[in-house]
Formats: structure tokens, C-alpha cells, sequence
């Protein structure tokens, strides 16, 4: 019966945008509680997204469901700001960072003094950035250009990332779900977020409140393999 009411539920989810809860629950006669339990595994699976009560399917041939890079630069902007802010107690001179094409790490890069660092990113508009900075060795990821979200995707990342010592990997990400896991909304963002994670000696995560209990396409890791988390929610509490 599980394994119908799965299928159930794909089908549900595939012919419409977002469903609630109740409304699953209420269109297969079964309680809430079971229909989050569905969610949760067929979330596990990798099969649908899950955000405040609600849920979504997610479609084999979709690549693109992140919002562009303006949109988000836009988004909870003075949160992301003060958090990038609070991220530069990290940044000690002689360092090389690693920064993702996060709006975050855009704003910690407007904010990083001209000192002697090394900075490697993917992001577009984060190497304009460290172009003004004199002090500053740039090193771009290179590969084709994403304009949706102004990151370059390189299929040669691992072995550019073989010559580099990361010692600090700045990042930010779709979504942490309940378990505790990071999602991005595209496999190459994933992928980038997932090696620098395994190469950095160090890593840094950056994430408003809005990004709590929210999930996206695909998985980048488990919050355990984070060493530090700054968010607004921290913040807030000081």
C-alpha cells in the first residue's frame, strides 16, 4: 500500500506546481502525519522538493529551477550583508579562499579588504569584484558561462582543484532540510560545493533564516561536514 501511495503521490505532484499537505492528505484519505512520512522518504530518494508544508516533484529533465543571480542579490539583502560582514572574522591575510556564486559570498567579496589573499571562484561577478583589489591573486574556475545564475560551469574542476591548498571554502546553498542536509537547485552548483567541500582545509556556511527547513533538486552534503555555520538567526540571538 506505501509503494501505491508513493506512486499516488508522484503522479499528484508531477501534474501540478505545488501541493499542501492537507490537500495530499485529503485527495488519498489518509492523515497528515502519513502523508509527511511519504514526503520525507520520497524526499530521501531524491524524487520531490519540500517547503513549508508543502511539496513539489521534481522532473527528470529539470536543470534550471534556481533563481537568477539578481533576484537573489535582491533577496533578504541587508541579512546577507551583515552575515558576509560577520564571515570576515575568518579571512586572515595569506590565505586562499574559495568563494561558490552565491549573493552571499558576493557580498563578502564587496566586503573583503585588499590584502594579500588568494581568491578561486566560479561567480562572474565575484571576479569583477577581486579585479579592483590590487593585493588580491584572482583565480577563476573558467568553463562556459551560466548567465542564469553568472557562474562559470567547468567539467575539469577536480583536476584544477588538484594544484590549489584550500584553506578556507566560503559558500552558500539552496536550502538545509530537517535531516540536516545541504540542497542546490542545479547538479553543477552541487558538484562545485561538494569538492571544495572535501579539498578545504577549513569551510564557512552561509545561510539566511529563509533557507531553514527547505530542501531544492540536488544534494550537496550534511551540515556535519561544515565546519562553521554564520546565519542571521545566530545573529539575531547575540
Amino acid at each position: 500500500m506505501k509503494s501505491t501511495r508513493h506512486q499516488d503521490l508522484i503522479r499528484l505532484l508531477a501534474a501540478s506546481d505545488w501541493l499542501t499537505t492537507d490537500a495530499l492528505a485529503a485527495e488519498l484519505n489518509v492523515s497528515k502525519e502519513t502523508i509527511r512520512r511519504d514526503l520525507k522518504q520520497l524526499q530521501q530518494q531524491g524524487k520531490i522538493v519540500r517547503h513549508h508544508g508543502r511539496a513539489r516533484a521534481i522532473h527528470p529533465d529539470h536543470r534550471d529551477g534556481g533563481e537568477p543571480f539578481g533576484a537573489r542579490l535582491k533577496s533578504h539583502y541587508a541579512d546577507k550583508a551583515d552575515i558576509a560582514r560577520h564571515a570576515l572574522d575568518w579571512v586572515s591575510e595569506g590565505m586562499t579562499l574559495a568563494l561558490d556564486a552565491s549573493s552571499t559570498c558576493f557580498h563578502l567579496a564587496r566586503q573583503l579588504p585588499d590584502i594579500a589573499l588568494t581568491v578561486f571562484t566560479n561567480s562572474l561577478p565575484i571576479c569583477h569584484e577581486m579585479a579592483k583589489r590590487e593585493r588580491i591573486t584572482l583565480i577563476c574556475s573558467g568553463g562556459t558561462l551560466e548567465r542564469k545564475y553568472r557562474c562559470y560551469v567547468n567539467p575539469a574542476l577536480v583536476t584544477q582543484l588538484k594544484a590549489l591548498e584550500i584553506d578556507l571554502f566560503i559558500f552558500s546553498c539552496e536550502g538545509v532540510d530537517e535531516q540536516g542536509v545541504m540542497w542546490d537547485p542545479t547538479p553543477h552548483s552541487a558538484g562545485f560545493k561538494s569538492q571544495l567541500l572535501s579539498r578545504a582545509s577549513q569551510s564557512l556556511l552561509l545561510i539566511d533564516r529563509s533557507k531553514f527547513q527547505r530542501s531544492s533538486e540536488v544534494k550537496i552534503g550534511h551540515l556535519s561536514q561544515v565546519t562553521q555555520l554564520i546565519s542571521d538567526v545566530q545573529l539575531a540571538r547575540r
